[in-house]
């Protein structure tokens, strides 16, 4: 099965240290550490997603370098330059249409997401687009104002309150016919792609798992990101017993 990795990205909220590395090369765990990029290729190849298109744009030499052609992965590695920010998913365009459902995914996210898993699900649901789906709980940490009709009369307030949402983890299962909608040097978003492919009547839906999900973005949750690796790191890593790939 084929993945398309998406890691071209500044990683502008995690300065300055990237500053030096891209984000997907950011170290994770403290005994021996691990660029959550590489995470990501070692779970793809437990999963069978051996062909592996990784598209790049800030410090992309620094990413080629460490991956190669993935062979130490479980993988075959190729690369796809964008030469200008084309958005989470304008950079699609440099990928050849795939024959079959793709899965397409963030290179910087930590999580134990069954991917074949979601593949089954998408294809099972006949599906042209699958999210995988994660619970969020943001708590606003001021007291909240609620006001009906007449903006200077108080109709409701509560301290510090909490919203759950369900959020996308920057996984999906594109089909073919999301190469409809990309065009060469368009600059396009990901929720802008769903949005279109479903105003036209392709069936989008989402996959929601019980399993750990970060997004290493920001400070915190890189902060919390590298303790769950360090403490659940064969969670993250052990492969199920398989023949290795043969590459060349």
């Amino acid at each position: 099965m084929q993945a398309i990795v998406l890691a071209g990205g500044k990683g502008t909220r995690l300065r300055p240290f990237t500053h030096v590395f891209p984000k997907p090369l950011m170290p994770l765990g403290e005994a021996e550490p691990m660029p959550i990029l590489e995470v990501v290729l070692r779970q793809l190849a437990r999963f069978d997603f051996r062909d592996v298109t990784i598209i790049t744009g800030y410090l992309t030499e620094l990413i080629e370098a460490f991956c190669g052609n993935g062979r130490r992965f479980g993988t075959r590695v190729d690369y796809r330059r964008e030469v200008s920010p084309l958005g989470t998913a304008g950079g699609l365009v440099l990928v050849e249409r795939p024959r079959e459902p793709v899965l397409v995914l963030n290179g910087d996210i930590l999580t134990t997401l069954d991917f074949a898993r979601m593949a089954a699900f998408h294809r099972s649901q006949g599906a042209r687009a699958t999210i995988a789906s994660f619970p969020r709980t943001v708590r606003i940490d001021f007291g909240v104002l609620e006001f009906a009709d007449d903006p200077h009369v108080l109709a409701g307030y509560r301290e510090k309150p909490e919203f759950s949402f369900q959020v996308s983890m920057g996984l999906y299962m594109l089909d073919p016919v999301a190469w409809d909608y990309l065009a060469p040097g368009r600059e396009l978003t990901m929720p802008e792609l769903l949005e279109a492919m479903r105003a036209d009547g392709h069936p989008v839906h989402c996959f929601r798992q019980d399993c750990t999900w970060l997004d290493i973005g920001r400070h915190d949750d890189y902060a919390a990101a590298n303790e769950i690796f360090e403490a659940r790191r064969r969670e993250f890593l052990v492969a199920p017993d398989r023949p290795q790939l043969k590459i060349g």
